[in-house]
């Protein structure tokens, strides 16, 4: 019986409950928590590029802060060019031979990137090592948005989802906090300069990094979900996420990655240089500049993170369309408010930061929850590499745009941008769920393994 037949989800009882999550048959309390280990600290780690980079760009390479958006913007190109290029080879590979080991070499080649990053002498030679940093980013975040699919059963996705996008934010405010706010100030207290403040720091999440690969290769299962026998052939996992895209809540997936994954970038990347900039023409020397910058970042997250009990507690009882429209909404009114801010750093700013944070996180849930539901079993990283792919073009887009925008017309413009994206993708998600809506997911149903 396909999903679209379905009025009630049941529950396989052969599979272990992990708290209120039911999980397939397989899944092991041990690779939930390496899971959970996982989520916790790539998502945190990844976005500390987005307070590295103006530490680089103001310290060793002393860019003038009015060519700093641009540049900014350029490099996130640089980065979704790369990541656009891993995505599609990972998710195929990743379903013939296995999430774990590509998520556990994604992690540590990232760090490398990381280890590189402030050792970089030019502009060209950034860019590099930015794209070292890019490639693991994709092994590691396109495993980590696979197992996520992976581990719960139906009826748990939005749950899995929002316990995912929860780590993720603490992940997120760990690294904003302690390593982005407290410790540049710290260390500049203890009498280093900036550019051993910048290099110290990047070697510390460069030995997180690779803590964190060491326990995904150790703790996540083994192989894929598919038998070796089911496994499709090469030439169909390589064309799957083009032919899956039939379906046409996979269509609006790809369209909900494509402005999703830019929320999390443009919220990163321009937020934190947004308060960087604005506090170094404030005369606030670089390293604290820096730190004010990654605290309004902290504040968005925080919010965010508050948001998501609300969206995991809820939104499994709905159809998984009506929920993207939703939180594309959200996510719509969230960015444009930024227009409503003219200093990032005075207190009155706070509230649409809150704002900004819990649009960001739904229009986050709404993808990954739809993504995670729809993809099929056998082809499910390939299809999730092209959700991603679909998640680097929008990038592309409204970082290159962002950055012309931001140089051009203020700190508020790219979020604008990213604002009316997402009202673009909530008509279209109006317009499946009027011709396609698929089933309304519930609990009610908790039946013996096997029954359908």
């Amino acid at each position: 019986m396909t999903a679209d037949h379905r009025s009630l989800m049941p529950v396989d009882k052969s599979g272990i409950k992990f708290g209120p999550i039911w999980l397939v048959p397989d899944i092991s309390r041990a690779n939930v928590y390496a899971y959970m280990y996982a989520a916790l600290t790539t998502i945190g780690l990844l976005t500390f590029v987005n307070t590295g980079t103006p530490l680089v760009l103001n310290s060793t390479l002393n860019v003038p802060l009015a060519e700093q958006g641009q540049l900014s913007g350029y490099l996130v190109i640089a980065t979704e060019i790369a990541q656009f290029l891993v995505f599609g080879i990972v998710g195929v590979l990743a379903d013939r031979i296995g999430r774990r080991g590509l998520f556990s070499l994604g992690l540590f080649v990232m760090g490398l990137g990381y280890l590189f990053y402030p050792f970089a002498d030019s502009i060209p030679e950034l860019f590099v090592y930015r794209i070292i940093y890019a490639a693991g980013l994709a092994a590691s975040t396109g495993m980590l948005g696979t197992i996520v699919a992976d581990y719960p059963q139906d009826v748990s996705r939005g749950k899995t989802v929002a316990l995912g996008g929860m780590l993720n934010g603490l992940g997120v405010i760990f690294v904003a906090i302690f390593i982005g706010n407290r410790l540049p100030p710290a260390l500049s207290s203890a009498g280093f300069d900036a550019v051993a403040v910048t290099r110290i720091i990047h070697v510390v999440v460069f030995l997180l990094c690779t803590i964190s690969a060491i326990v995904v290769g150790l703790g996540l299962k083994k192989g894929t979900p598919a038998k070796k026998e089911e496994q499709p052939p090469w030439r169909e996992l390589i064309l799957s996420g083009w032919l899956e895209g039939k379906n046409p809540r996979i269509a609006l997936s790809y369209a909900t990655a494509f402005v999703a994954r830019s929320d999390l970038v443009i919220l990163g990347i321009f937020l934190v240089l947004w308060g960087t900039t604005a506090g170094v023409q404030q005369g606030l020397p670089v390293a604290e500049a820096a730190s004010q910058g990654a605290r309004i970042f902290a504040t968005a997250s925080s919010a965010a993170f508050v948001w998501l009990l609300v969206l995991g507690a809820t939104m499994d009882r709905f159809n998984r369309v009506s929920g993207v429209i939703f939180c594309m909404f959200v996510a719509a009114i969230g960015y444009s408010s930024m227009l409503l801010v003219d200093d990032p750093l005075a207190p009155q700013a706070t509230p649409y930061f809150i704002l900004l944070g819990i649009g960001q996180i739904s229009a986050f849930f709404g993808a990954t929850t739809m993504i995670s539901h729809e993809a099929p079993r056998l082809t499910r990283a390939s299809v999730i590499g092209m959700f991603n792919m679909s998640g680097a073009i929008g990038i592309l887009i409204t970082s290159g745009i962002g950055g012309l925008l931001f140089d051009a017309y203020g700190g508020a413009a790219p979020f604008a941008l990213v604002g009316v994206f997402n009202g673009c993708v909530m008509l279209l998600a109006i317009v499946v769920r009027i011709k396609s809506p698929g089933f309304i997911p519930s609990t009610a149903a908790v039946t013996k393994a096997g029954v359908d």
